[in-house]
């Protein structure tokens, strides 16, 4: 019997686990019953259309990253949640949330058609300031997110309801990556991920409250920068606190070397009174902080997970860029 446990063996051998948040131009959540097969889009309760539309994309290669979703309730309702997050090329906040409530989930597969087209797609629900945090659950995919997104989702819900957060909506999961991290989480508009999560760090997150000190253990970064970037923004993240969360980010790769050991990038950012900031810094891989381990439980090999640190992350003169990714 198998007893390994990537998360396990993530944590035991000390990994920092930011700059593993992924960038995606579009998440497309599509409400479904569980229980999800492996290959989530061949799950029972996924009707042919949409599992034809998820590999014509795939195929595509088009930057959208589709999901499954559920919660205590999607067995029950007689409607179906469809949720688009989009984000475009601009200094930001993170992604544009367009929601659509179906009769069933055989209508998402024409409605994501349309969309992908431009076609204004009508019966869309009346954008509000929620947000919505995807635990993943997906325990067919890897056991770790069995072991421990199922216990911290429950816990989540319990923590939400007990804070009175009527403006979050707690969903399951299907599989979207760093596994080894479990409990992992995404928090949508914004787009940042989370890992290794526990009650307390929850708290803060959700409340933006507490030791911002927390994140350097939980915070795998935000998915609308390039990885090596995510690892800059944390520091001015630490740097700035809870404000920063109020901000909009724009972050670029100036040069790099061949293989990426070295790293020129910049993030400029707007506060909220509309000054403009610009930070460069110099990021460099960090030979004692990059690990070769097995990134999931079915992994057969140990692969390279490359860590950076910055020789040097300084303000220079303001100005407004766009994101290059």
């Amino acid at each position: 019997m198998n007893t390994f446990f990537c998360s396990d063996s993530s944590r035991q051998a000390g990994e920092d686990i930011i700059g593993s948040a992924t960038n995606h131009q579009t998440y497309i959540l599509i409400e479904c019953p569980t229980p999800w097969a492996a290959e989530v889009f061949h799950s029972r309760w996924v009707p042919e259309n949409l599992r034809i539309l998820v590999e014509e994309v795939t195929q595509a290669k088009v930057p959208i990253r589709f999901l499954l979703m559920s919660n205590d309730s999607s067995h029950k309702v007689d409607s179906t949640t469809l949720l688009i997050y989009h984000r475009k090329k601009e200094l930001g906040q993170g992604y544009r949330k367009q929601e659509w409530k179906l009769e069933n989930i055989e209508q998402a597969a024409p409605l994501i058609r349309k969309w992908l087209w431009g076609d204004f797609c009508d019966n869309q629900v009346k954008a509000t300031a929620t947000r919505d945090i995807l635990v993943c659950t997906h325990g067919s995919y890897d056991k770790c997110c069995a072991k421990y997104g199922n216990p911290f989702y429950y816990q989540a819900t319990t923590t939400i309801s007990e804070l009175g957060l009527n403006n979050i909506r707690l969903w399951k999961s299907s599989h979207f990556g760093g596994h080894r991290f479990a409990p992992t989480a995404i928090d949508l508009p914004e787009g940042r991920y989370y890992g290794v999560l526990d009650p307390k760090s929850f708290k803060s997150i959700l409340t933006r409250t507490g030791d911002i000190e927390c994140l350097k253990k939980v915070y795998r970064g935000w998915g609308i920068l390039p990885y090596p970037l995510q690892t800059m923004e944390r520091e001015l993240l630490l740097r700035y606190g809870w404000d920063w969360f109020d901000y909009k980010v724009a972050g670029r790769i100036i040069e790099q070397n061949s293989d990426a050991s070295k790293i020129h990038g910049e993030l400029s950012f707007e506060k909220p009174d509309g000054s403009l900031q610009t930070y460069q810094g110099i990021l460099i891989k960090d030979e004692t902080k990059t690990l070769h381990l097995k990134g999931s439980c079915h992994a057969s090999k140990k692969s390279e997970f490359v860590k950076y640190t910055f020789t040097s992350l300084l303000p220079i003169e303001d100005k407004l860029v766009t994101c290059s990714t």
